[in-house]
């Protein structure tokens, strides 16, 4: 049972697991993520210079695309130390496009520190990444940056934080002064005030007396602070109410259970520009979030009986890990990330792939510094490394000691909202171009490589029109493949609007034995926000053995194949349920081939009768304007048949909310500069698909027909 015996486990284990840190930094777009980043490098000694983005230097943002826009791409993982704890940090984007970054990232991470700029508050994509965090369940910090920006206010931001997200978050700092007038911080827990030292970076500080004048207000926080954590803590409520003086650590120690626990998250400020209050973010980060070990246990099925199965995040467990990110490297070949959870394995060994049923074995394990590797022997639980030599491990998959299977939870992921049509310059970029973009689908998730038979073209699809211009910017840069691309296009569904029954028959004679397969359905739409398998609920409710157990799942996935093209303009089918009802079958000539086409024939004439509309994309927009400029903002809006659904007034602009049509959306930025002489900015990410108008479901039918 214990892994770390086996031959060739040459390196024993360097850091405790209740010393080890996996966590990542989150926030909406230009927070100041990758700065923090920096600024956490340099003051834990891993770099010895910071790394700014503007100037497109930071060690994490290392794709040349990545320097060129000044923002994150791709999550970069970082490991390193601080007071004899292992950091493994990974920094994730902010822009929306590329979201699934988020998603794997926390998927796989113990905590997290959720940034917010003072200025900007609660932004769009922070409440996205905020709701993935919940659905992972990662106990998280509060990091509220830019304090020395014109405009900054660390009080309005923290009340946003608790009125959009109903959490109970804690200040354990305030900020001395605001914008330029920003000097340093007051430590609540220690009742300290502390000044950074501009000539050193920040590396040397000073704590001393609370200035009088914020002495009052201190107290107050300190307070509110004692007495949302005594909440979850009955030993120190009763200190609490006795007016007793508590010690620090007790009150770090309540603090940390609750953080652990999801009850609470302790907020914190700081400029990491201006270089002030990282490093009480890194003391944070260490007292608060959790190790692997506070973290427990781990959840699985065994994929031979479908039974949970339940695996201690310790070195003396079976081995298992979740491969959470595939990456081409230029030097080493394909990559695969993986979070180890139990157990412990090292270079040359063989694993199990429960998806595949295949053993693989791992060449070498290799410890990443962003762009930059570490060669390893051995990797134990809570590792999270890169291996080299997988060949058909996908992002999601388990990976396990073979002699105790078991499938962790996946991940699941964004449906692409963008389609363009791709084809290759010359004949000679032909194999090359497919071969390409297969390597960069197998990276990204929510890019999506499909060919259309009808119009002979290849169409890629992704979340936005900057994933997309990223995508095929590296298809020349990284694979040097020349190709030709077309205008966006969205990506509708398809839906249905009542109940319809329907059966599909399929039978052939050609002499000898034959095909035999009929299958009565009913359809109906799903209810709204109702749970399902990629927008299919199946329901067998086949009585009386009418069509035999083992058939019933070549109908289901006859079912799902016929929902891939829809009956109005050929796109998926989406948010259905579908009861597998009656059917009849030949002793002879029934095949499972014979129920997936009479399960597909069913349900395509079920929709037929059921009314099917077109679902086109809608999207949240966050606008950012001048007051003067609010008219010929919602204006414009107007006119793309968007919906205002607030006007929320902040320092010096305005902030319109509404939702549009993504196929309105397209050239939005461009049109925006132009209006507001370029002092407007706008954020917009995905929000539900929506019915559209008959006149939009009309022209783009003529369009997808050609008449």
């Amino acid at each position: 049972m214990a892994n770390q015996k086996k031959k060739g486990a040459v390196e024993a284990r360097r850091w405790p697991l209740s010393k080890v840190r996996n966590f990542g930094i989150m926030a909406h777009i230009d927070a100041g993520k990758t700065t923090t980043t920096e600024r956490i490098l340099y003051y834990t000694g891993r770099t010895h210079r910071m790394g700014e983005v503007h100037e497109g230097a930071a060690v994490t943002d290392w794709m040349d695309q990545e320097r060129e826009r000044g923002i994150t791409i791709t999550s970069a993982s970082i490991t390193t130390e601080w007071k004899k704890h292992r950091l493994s940090l990974i920094d994730t984007p902010g822009h929306v496009d590329f979201t699934a970054e988020v998603e794997r990232s926390l998927r796989v991470l113990d905590g997290a520190v959720a940034l917010f700029c003072a200025v900007g508050g609660v932004e769009p994509q922070s409440e996205t990444v905020w709701h993935q965090a919940d659905k992972y369940h990662v106990p998280r910090l509060c990091y509220i940056n830019k304090m020395d920006r014109t405009g900054a206010d660390f009080f309005r931001t923290y009340e946003m934080i608790k009125a959009r997200f109903g959490h109970r978050s804690i200040p354990v700092q305030i900020p001395m002064g605001a914008g330029k007038m920003f000097n340093g911080l007051i430590d609540l827990i220690k009742m300290k005030a502390v000044w950074y030292h501009a000539a050193s970076q920040g590396v040397k500080f000073e704590e001393g007396e609370i200035p009088s004048d914020l002495l009052e207000d201190a107290k107050n926080w300190r307070e509110k602070m004692l007495e949302s954590i005594s909440d979850y803590d009955d030993e120190l409520m009763e200190l609490f109410l006795d007016g007793q003086g508590i010690a620090e650590d007790r009150i770090k120690a309540a603090l940390r259970k609750a953080t652990i626990d999801l009850k609470v998250t302790p907020v914190l400020c700081g400029s990491s520009y201006k270089n002030k209050g990282v490093q009480r973010l890194l003391d944070a980060i260490i007292d608060y979030l959790p190790s692997p070990e506070d973290r427990k246990q781990v959840f699985g099925t065994n994929p031979h009986n479908g039974k949970e199965e339940v695996r201690n995040q310790v070195d003396e467990e079976h081995f298992s890990g979740l491969a959470f990110k595939i990456m081409t490297d230029p030097f080493v070949g394909r990559l695969t990330y993986v979070r180890v959870y139990s157990g412990m394995m090292h270079s040359g060994q063989a694993v199990l792939n429960p998806r595949t049923g295949k053993k693989e074995r791992i060449g070498r394990v290799l410890e990443m510094f962003a762009n930059k590797r570490e060669e390893r022997q051995s990797v134990f639980a809570g590792g999270i490394v890169a291996l080299v030599g997988m060949k058909d491990v996908r992002t999601g998959d388990t990976i396990c000691d073979p002699s105790h299977p078991i499938v962790l939870e996946s991940l699941s992921f964004p449906t692409p909202v963008i389609t363009r049509a791709i084809e290759p310059k010359t004949k000679a970029d032909q194999d090359h171009l497919l071969d390409s973009l297969l390597k960069l689908a197998e990276e990204d998730p929510t890019f999506i490589v499909k060919y259309d038979k009808e119009s002979g073209q290849t169409h890629i699809s992704g979340m936005g029109e900057l994933h997309l211009d990223i995508l095929v910017d590296r298809l020349l840069r990284e694979f040097e493949v020349q190709a030709n691309v077309g205008i966006p296009q969205v990506a509708y569904k398809e839906g249905v609007s009542e109940l319809a029954k329907a059966e599909g028959r399929f039978v052939r004679q050609s002499g000898g034995r034959g095909q035999f397969g009929h299958a009565v359905i009913e359809l109906e739409p799903l209810a709204a926000n109702e749970e399902s398998d990629n927008g299919l609920v199946f329901e067998d409710k086949i009585v009386g053995g009418s069509i035999p157990r083992e058939y019933i799942p070549a109908v289901r996935k006859g079912v799902r194949q016929a929902m891939g093209s829809g009956v109005l303009a050929g796109y998926p089918l989406e948010n259905i349920r579908v009861r597998l009802i009656d059917g009849s079958f030949h002793n002879v000539d029934s095949s499972e081939m014979a129920f997936q086409i009479a399960g597909s024939m069913a349900l395509k004439a079920a929709v037929e009768k059921a009314k099917p509309f077109l679902a086109e994309p809608i999207m949240a927009l966050e606008v950012l304007t001048p007051e003067e400029y609010v008219g010929d903002v919602m204006g414009d809006l107007s006119s793309r048949r968007a919906k205002v659904t607030g006007i929320d007034p902040r320092k010096d602009v305005q902030v319109v909310h509404a939702e549009a049509p993504l196929s309105n959306m397209f050239g939005y930025a461009t049109s925006l500069r132009s209006m507001t002489q370029g002092r407007a900015l706008f954020s917009m990410e995905f929000n539900r698909y929506q019915r559209a108008p008959i006149d939009v479901e009309e022209e783009v039918i003529k369009k997808v027909r050609g008449y």
